[in-house]
């Protein structure tokens, strides 16, 4: 189908306005279907469809072959020009045209000289409709002129000079490949200090000793011809001085500190710049003004040759190349200036109108300099072709007006400037042409109800036709939103019922003609299971069905397949299949599985399922199955070349029939005691016919099989050894992967020893090139299975063939493979990285595919790398991390999730093939949008007051945007936590802290705190605070002045608790700093004090005391350290037996002492205890009377006021004085000496009476010395 244009019927004006009208009022283009009758029956005017290049250099000892092939209707004739005259091709008897086409073929190797057919040909393809010219095909015989005879002088140079050794390769076409070799045609090795330059010279920056050789020799390659010619050796001779000396660098080419350079547009641009010096000179390359281009640079050479690919304008500059070492630099500027041959920016289009249509046809071309656009119609040129009433020629545009079908032809656009011209056919035909439908007549279509039908009208006609539907023979239009009309004419029902059955008719029409066609529908019911197979439980051994009843449309015949476990049913005769059933007879535990019943219809299909679980039969009398025994007795008859009989007789079944017989094969001359697979028979044959390889010595043996298993083998038969032939098979798995870019790894699976059917088994690898009209390479190889080709272009397609030879000959010629040279990294990075951010956390990214040739290799996706610059709320740079999505295939976008909002990224593209990634594209930077911001990192709630509370805030850990506002709200809660009105403040985002004032007293609140940007709130941080009763004196319970005393692995907790009586105390602790949960201790009863167990010696560790109940409340922290781990446990001295003895002595003496001052109080006396008592009374430690607790004989009036504000009442019932600073602290004697370990004081006296009640666990304390000792007193 030819490319075409179709415009609306306009009135054009000569104005440019009009122009411009017209041009925006295009409509869609007259289409020409692919059908091959009606493309046979439409005229149409010739297109040049195959030409030779512009420039053909030939082989002048080949046939040389013009080509110009077109199509055209009727076949177009064909004639040619040569040198800008007509070439008449009858009067030269060594030029043909091949039949029905254009194509010359110049006999040359019959007697006819190349050079005489030097020139400008020109092919012109003509018909009644029109004439399509081929390009300015240039002829030229290419050429590989020998080596002019030179004397050559020996080079004797001095150590550490500069040497130019010069090729001057004889001019040829095209120009020769120059490489330089020495007589053992080994290519010599080049470096920074030799190099060969563009002009073939090979230049040494510095000469060292190890140069001197006399088979310098420059080698000419002319392709085109498959020749190398040869320079004369040259001989250099390097002598040396001492000592060396060293030499800035000095540019031995180009010359002079300037030089310019012109190219073309699209090439590859190669600049030079070798330096003499000693030490060898450094090249670097730069751009005055300017960056070398990314992507496109390359170097060579060692750096001495700077290459950038694909050029264009903006490659023009000033380019610097700087030799330099440690004694100095030289440099050189080259002015580059990029020109451009025409290139197309509209190439113009076929159109294919109707009589009276409008169009137009574009030439648009650029260039440097600007090409000059020229038209020919016909290939006349268009100033002189006949005119044409409908056509106007307006500089790059032709515009037809109310075209008629003798407008018809072809017109040529010529886009030409001093470095190349375009040339491009395109036609204008004008068709005026009667409706043709293209659908066959009376088509039957069918449909299952419920489902879509499409009814096709394919059509033609020029102008384009309207279709109309009708149904019936006298059926009215159809219309309404149950039918659709597509606009290549097919009819379409979205739901087609049962009365949608019947003869449609579909009529196309224009003002040359009316046509029409019927077509048929018929709606079929559709097809289902009524009864479908359920799911059973057999016992093994027995026999289960499956059904699978179905209903179906009277006029379809549907097919039914049974599946198991998706796959065909097992080839066993145990399996019936019926019309609406599957039958399993003596079912197995391999039958267990899923069985589908699939029914078929050329219109629909529909399937069922069930599960069959096969259980254990109930126990049998036991009878003895076993594996059968060996065969025995194996003879082998009938011997020849690639045959023998086999025969045996079975061993014992075992209870167990034997199901089929295993044959095996020892290859003594190639494996001796690996035995391999040779067949297998029913077990009901005891004779096989086996098939034999040559050069093998076979030894047979067999293997019976039942349901129980496999026997022992049988012994081996007698050997037999077969005669030698050719290989029967080659190597199999051949492949070409190339491991380097200059190499081609071709790998294969080699023949097993069998398989060689004789000695000296080899290969014979061959490869070409492929789509490259070369030769076959061949090389014999032992008995490997790689071989590595080197020196290949990289990654090219070659033709490989791997053959087995041995002594007796070749294998059948082996069938080739394409295999590819290796792969290098891709030379270009994609271009054209487009990102698009779709919201805060995701981005798509775009990029233009690489041309696959700069790919290099399999192309096997591409690689996004991307990072993080910096948040754009914070400024502040981070470790990069670097994040990379892979793409697989052809893609050319991808998303990247994950982002950070309110952030700039870079990113960067990077094509990837099998041997690794490319260059990365210039770094692309986008930006992230704001998103909603973190919850505030901390809120802290602070001096409470009767009426306010200080609220402290930290900014989110992730603000996500410049945040605007704080949003704060708050609501008070009851004693049954029922929430009351919420108040909501906003703040300002540059705040962190306020007084929250105007609050109820004695009231907790709960408080929501988040943070604001401008896409909107984040997450909110939640506390809870309570404001006080009283300022003078709360009313509301409290616990304060926690202390701890501690020591080793203990430490005794005592506070002051305000509040009402009966409340319920514990103590919560753990390590200082850590983040673990606190550890909870409940405390017996109401006491003011709790002994913590089980601590960790040395260690910090954290404690607060808490209330449950109706209030609900705790104490600050406190902190307090165990005291250090001790050399050796400490031993209790109450537990000693010497202990206990001495105080029974002691409790003997006290007694007698007693005694003795009972007997001296009789007689009135004091004795000395109670003296040193009445001398040293303590009030503290008196006792208290019985009826009312008041002091004894040391009371006052003091003593029964009431007590202030922050006085304790101890569990033990002694009250401390007001002002006394003293605490249980104060007595004790170092951290191991305070305390029990139950937390009663080892004090010095004991203030209790004998018949005092212990309160707590002051009945559990342990005794002293001290208090043992008192209650004596």
């Amino acid at each position: 189908m030819q490319p075409k244009i179709m415009m609306k019927k306009k009135s054009v004006s000569a104005s440019k306005a009009s122009l411009v009208l017209f041009l925006c009022q295009m409509i869609s283009a007259l289409d020409v279907p692919l059908d091959s009758k009606l493309l046979e029956e439409l005229s149409q005017p010739p297109t040049i469809t195959q030409q030779s290049p512009k420039d053909y250099i030939v082989d002048p000892r080949e046939n040389i072959v013009i080509q110009c092939e077109a199509k055209g209707k009727p076949p177009p004739s064909f004639s040619w020009t040569r040198n800008g005259t007509h070439f008449d091709i009858d009067k030269d008897a060594q030029v043909t045209m091949k039949p029905n086409s254009g194509t010359l073929v110049i006999n040359i190797m019959n007697g006819g000289k190349a050079e005489a057919y030097e020139g400008v040909y020109q092919c012109t393809a003509r018909n009644e409709r029109g004439a399509a010219i081929s390009n300015n095909i240039v002829i030229r015989p290419s050429r590989s002129p020998l080596w002019t005879k030179e004397r050559l002088e020996p080079n004797h140079v001095r150590e550490g000079d500069s040497l130019v050794l010069h090729c001057r390769p004889p001019v040829g076409l095209p120009p020769p490949i120059i490489f330089w070799m020495d007589n053992a045609f080994q290519r010599l090795p080049q470096s920074e200090r030799v190099s060969q330059g563009l002009n073939g010279d090979l230049y040494f920056s510095n000469v060292q000793p190890e140069d001197t050789r006399e088979d310098y020799i420059c080698y000419a390659r002319f392709n085109h011809t498959q020749t190398i010619q040869q320079k004369q050796p040259i001989s250099v001779k390097v002598f040396s001085t001492k000592p060396v000396t060293e030499r800035q660098p000095v540019l031995l080419t180009p010359t002079g500190s300037t030089s310019t350079k012109v190219e073309l547009r699209g090439n590859v641009l190669l600049l030079e710049c070798i330096a003499a010096g000693l030490p060898t000179p450094v090249i670097r390359w730069i751009k005055e003004g300017g960056e070398l281009p990314a992507n496109r640079t390359f170097f060579e050479n060692f750096k001495k040759t700077l290459k950038i690919i694909d050029v264009s304008e903006a490659d023009s500059g000033n380019y610097k190349c700087i030799a330099r070492n440690i004694l100095g630099s030289a440099h050189h500027v080259i002015s580059v200036t990029v020109k451009a041959a025409p290139y197309w920016i509209t190439a113009p289009r076929n159109l294919v109108l109707s009589p009276g249509e409008d169009g137009t046809l574009i030439c648009r071309a650029n260039g440097n300099p600007k090409p000059n656009i020229s038209w020919l119609a016909n290939g006349v040129p268009i100033a002189i072709a006949p005119e044409d009433p409908s056509r106007k020629v307006d500089g790059d545009t032709i515009i037809f007006s109310h075209v008629q079908e003798r407008s018809s032809a072809v017109y040529q656009c010529n886009a030409s400037n001093e470095y190349g011209y375009l040339l491009a056919n395109a036609f204008v035909n004008v068709l005026a042409e009667p409706p043709r439908i293209l659908t066959t007549t009376n088509k039957l279509y069918q449909v299952i109800a419920d489902s879509p039908a499409l009814l096709d009208c394919a059509y033609f006609g020029s102008p384009k036709p309207e279709i109309e539907w009708f149904k019936g023979v006298k059926g009215s239009i159809l219309r309404g939103n149950e039918y659709i009309f597509h606009d290549n004419g097919t009819l379409e029902i979205p739901v087609a019922q049962k009365d949608s059955t019947g003869t449609y008719t579909c009529v196309a029409r224009n003002e040359l003609g009316k046509i029409q066609n019927e077509v048929h529908l018929e709606v079929k019911d559709p097809t289902m299971i009524i009864k479908q197979p359920e799911y059973k439980v057999i016992q093994r051994y027995g026999q289960v069905s499956f059904e699978c009843i179905i209903k179906h449309d009277s006029t379809l015949l549907p097919t039914v397949i049974w599946l198991k476990d998706n796959d065909a049913l097992p080839d066993d005769e145990r399996f019936l299949v019926g019309k609406d059933n599957l039958t399993i007879m003596n079912v197995t535990d391999k039958d267990d599985g899923t069985y589908t019943c699939i029914v078929n219809t050329t219109l629909d299909s529909v399937s069922a399922s069930a599960v069959l679980t096969v259980v254990a039969a109930p126990p049998t009398p036991a009878i003895i199955y076993a594996r059968p025994n060996p065969p025995f007795d194996l003879e082998l008859t009938g011997q020849l070349e690639r045959s023998v009989e086999l025969s045996w007789i079975p061993g014992d079944e075992n209870n167990s029939p034997i199901t089929n017989f295993v044959i095996e094969y020892e290859d003594g001359l190639h494996e001796p005691g690996v035995w391999h697979y040779q067949t297998e028979v029913p077990g009901t044959q005891t004779t096989v016919q086996l098939k034999l390889s040559p050069y093998v010595n076979y030894s047979f043996r067999v293997i019976a099989v039942n349901e129980i298993g496999r026997s022992q083998p049988s012994e081996p038969s007698e050997q037999y050894l077969t005669k030698s032939a050719n290989p029967d098979e080659n190597p199999s798995n051949v492949q070409g992967i190339g491991s380097e870019p200059d190499n081609l790894v071709i790998t294969w699976e080699s023949l097993k020893g069998f398989q060689s059917n004789g000695p000296g088994l080899q290969y014979k690898v061959s490869w070409r090139q492929k789509d490259v009209d070369d030769e076959w390479t061949s090389v014999i190889v032992a008995n490997v299975s790689k071989y590595i080709v080197s020196g290949t272009p990289t990654f090219v397609p070659y033709e490989i063939k791997v053959q087995a030879l041995n002594d007796l000959g070749y294998a059948p010629e082996p069938s080739e493979v394409i295999g590819h040279s290796g792969e290098d990294l891709p030379m270009v990075a994609p271009g054209n990285v487009q990102v698009h951010v779709i919201n805060s956390t995701l981005a798509k990214v775009h990029w233009d595919p690489v041309p696959l040739k700069t790919v290099r290799g399999h192309l096997q996706g591409y690689k996004v790398y991307y990072w993080k610059v910096q948040s754009l709320s914070r400024r502040s740079r981070r470790h990069v991390e670097k994040k990379i999505l892979t793409f697989r295939g052809n893609k050319t976008f991808g998303m990247l999730p994950g982002l950070e909002p309110y952030s700039s990224y870079k990113l960067n593209v990077r094509v990837v093939n099998g041997k690794g990634e490319g260059p990365a594209s210039p770094d692309k930077v986008f930006k992230t949008p704001e998103g909603v911001p973190s919850s505030p990192s901390f809120l802290k709630i602070t001096n409470p007051t009767l009426d306010s509370l200080t609220l402290e805030w930290g900014s989110p850990t992730h603000p996500n945007g410049i945040l605007i506002s704080y949003i704060l709200k708050f609501q008070p809660i009851n004693n049954t936590h029922e929430l009351g009105p919420l108040v909501e403040i906003r703040i300002p985002a540059n705040e962190s802290s306020m007084i929250l004032k105007n609050l109820n007293y004695s009231t907790r609140y709960k408080f929501y705190f988040n943070a604001q940007t401008s896409v909107g709130s984040g997450s909110q941080i939640t506390e809870e605070a309570v404001t006080i009763m009283d300022e003078v004196q709360p009313l509301y319970p409290r616990i304060r002045n926690v202390t701890t005393a501690a020591a080793e692995t203990y430490a005794n907790i005592s506070w002051e608790y305000e509040g009402p009586d009966h409340a319920n105390f514990y103590v919560e602790y753990g390590v200082a700093g850590s983040k673990e949960d606190w550890k909870k201790e409940i405390v017996n009863g109401s006491r003011s004090f709790f002994v913590l167990k089980g601590l960790t010696p040395g260690t910090a560790y954290k404690v607060r005391v808490g209330a449950e109940g109706l209030f609900g409340f705790r104490s600050s922290e406190d902190v307090f350290e165990t005291g250090p781990a001790m050399a050796s446990r400490q031993v209790d001295i109450a537990t000693q037996g010497w202990f206990i003895g001495l105080m029974c002595a002691v409790a003997l003496l006290i007694l007698i002492l007693l005694i003795v001052c009972f007997i001296r109080r009789n007689k009135g006396g004091k004795y000395p205890v109670k003296e040193k008592e009445d001398a040293h009374a303590d009030p503290e430690i008196q006792p208290m009377k019985e009826d009312d607790g008041t002091f004894g004989e040391y009371s006052d009036a003091e003593d029964h006021k009431p007590l202030k504000k922050g006085s304790r009442t101890p569990s033990d019932r002694t009250v401390k004085k007001e002002d006394s600073d003293d605490s249980l602290v104060d007595y004790g004697e170092g951290v191991n000496g305070q305390f029990n370990e139950d937390g009663s004081f080892i004090g010095q006296y004991s203030g209790k009476k004998e018949k005092e009640p212990a309160e707590g666990n002051e009945s559990s304390e342990a005794p002293s010395p001290v208090n043992a000792m008192n209650s004596f007193v």
